[in-house]
């Protein structure tokens, strides 16, 4: 079967990609798809139109997002990677196991995602939520590298457990990720190619979800703590399940080698998919801050020291997994918002306006 689709077409309008789905037309802002208080947005555009479809992350120059994809009615995520400019898409993981965390190597010559295929090429189950809203850590998950097109594939985890959430420094050789390899889930380095693995974090708890700030010496993450003695028991009796459950993170920095550990959030709400402003100062992320049902999730934007907290998405539902492009002129996220069906996430860009009373 052929791995490219193309979902979309593009044309070239005053140097600005204007991205619209076959056979529909582009879509205007005024359309519904955003709301009026998100005055940082504007132009914003559907990119996917049906399935589970998140964590859209650019590649250097700015011209493809990686992401992953589950169709509807499908069992398990896979990688794709989409071409802003010819609309083009491509599935480039293997189609087998279950796929999470994609992103680039500077320079895009190569691809990071974690992937069970190897384990398994079957679809792993989904986890008993007999027990509440937990997430899965699969522990077949390995990080793998392999060229844009999915080819090439060289694994760079080997060890039993957890290993994914890899993303890339944007000034060097250096790759962060969460692992499971010490017993807990903590956060690690390693150079491309999977050599000289450090260990950066060493609470109890679920530290992931790590990116570089843009210049490369800082890394925002979340986190939750199990504090009383019964949800550090109930932490250690889901983690030897392999199971999280996620209930109450928090936004924390720290220095590229593990030091200067800083908490920037303290709300006790789910606050997850941090992501540096280009500026390096700021920080969005994603949380349930302010539903009492714990079910709607908004993008925020804080100041590095905890300050400034400001709402940049108001539609209900989920919106998540947000990311700036390279140049900071456009602003990558998912969101529930024009679902096809009920749940949908697909992925939207916009063009982000800094000052939005300008």
């Amino acid at each position: 079967m052929d791995r490219v689709r193309t979902l979309f077409s593009s044309s070239l309008v005053g140097g600005f990609i204007m991205l619209c789905a076959q056979p529909a037309a582009a879509q205007d802002p005024n359309t519904g798809l955003l709301d009026a208080r998100e005055g940082h947005l504007r132009n914003i555009r559907q990119l996917t139109f049906s399935g589970e479809n998140a964590e859209a992350y650019f590649s250097d120059d700015g011209t493809r997002l990686i992401y992953q994809s589950r169709a509807q009615g499908e069992g398990c995520d896979q990688i794709y990677t989409l071409d802003l400019a010819s609309g083009e898409t491509r599935l480039v993981s293997t189609g087998e196991g279950r796929t999470t965390c994609s992103y680039y190597y500077p320079g895009a010559d190569r691809i990071l995602y974690a992937t069970t295929h190897h384990w398994d090429p079957a679809c792993p189950p989904a986890p008993d939520m007999s027990q509440g809203y937990v997430w899965a850590l699969y522990p077949t998950f390995d990080i793998f590298a392999a060229d844009p097109d999915g080819s090439n594939m060289v694994q760079l985890t080997h060890s039993w457990g957890y290993d994914a959430e890899a993303t890339f420094s944007p000034v060097e050789d250096l790759v962060v990720f969460t692992s499971m390899r010490d017993g807990d889930l903590e956060i690690y380095t390693m150079r491309g190619d999977g050599s000289e693995i450090t260990r950066l974090t060493d609470k109890l708890g679920y530290d992931g979800g790590p990116f570089f700030s843009p210049d490369g010496k800082k890394i925002v993450y979340r986190s939750g703590y199990p504090e009383s003695e019964e949800e550090i028991a109930d932490y250690k009796r889901l983690l030897a399940q392999g199971l999280i459950r996620p209930s109450a993170l928090e936004v924390y920095v720290m220095d590229a080698d593990g030091s200067n550990k800083v908490q920037v959030t303290d709300n006790g709400a789910a606050n997850f998919g941090p992501f540096f402003h280009p500026s390096g100062g700021k920080i969005v992320f994603s949380s349930n801050l302010g539903d009492p049902t714990g079910r709607e999730f908004d993008i925020f934007m804080i100041n590095v020291d905890g300050s400034g907290l400001e709402q940049i998405t108001y539609t209900g539902g989920f919106d998540g997994f947000p990311m700036f492009s390279p140049d900071g002129k456009y602003f990558v996220f998912g969101s529930n918002r024009n679902e096809s069906h009920p749940g949908n996430t697909n992925v939207f860009i916009a063009e982000w306006v800094e000052d939005p009373g300008t």
